[in-house]
């Protein structure tokens, strides 16, 4: 729990100090998205049959930067703690993009659009 909330906090979510001592926490975006949070131990006493999925992500968030340098600089910091998966790149549809991994293995992309003049194929 403690690893994720810190990641998720270096994104822009408000998540409340002393979370990670909780088995469930929540963090509500400006825009009224919630993202919660649950430890493996509150899951199976929820459901004693649940198994971690295998074969892939578990799931993806998209978290908007403002330009493509906030891309750049997002992916820096989080690849410098063990977190980078796939560099920034210019991607063909007028976005910066990178994907991070979070500390449960779960793909976040990072992504901004760039103009015409900055877009490279």
């Amino acid at each position: 729990m403690k690893a994720s909330l810190e990641f998720y906090r270096r994104l822009g979510l408000d998540i409340p100090e002393g979370a990670e001592e909780e088995s469930h926490t929540e963090a509500t975006t400006p825009s009224g998205l919630r993202v919660a949070w649950d430890t493996v131990e509150l899951i199976h006493q929820i459901d004693p049959s649940w198994t971690k999925p295998s074969g892939g992500h578990r799931m993806s968030l998209a978290f908007l930067c403002s330009s493509s340098e906030e891309v750049d600089a997002a992916y820096d910091e989080l690849a410098a703690l063990g977190h980078g998966y796939k560099e920034p790149w210019d991607a063909f549809w007028g976005q910066r993009y990178a994907i991070v991994k979070d500390p449960d293995g779960n793909h976040v992309d990072l992504f901004a659009s760039i103009s015409a003049s900055q877009h490279v194929s």
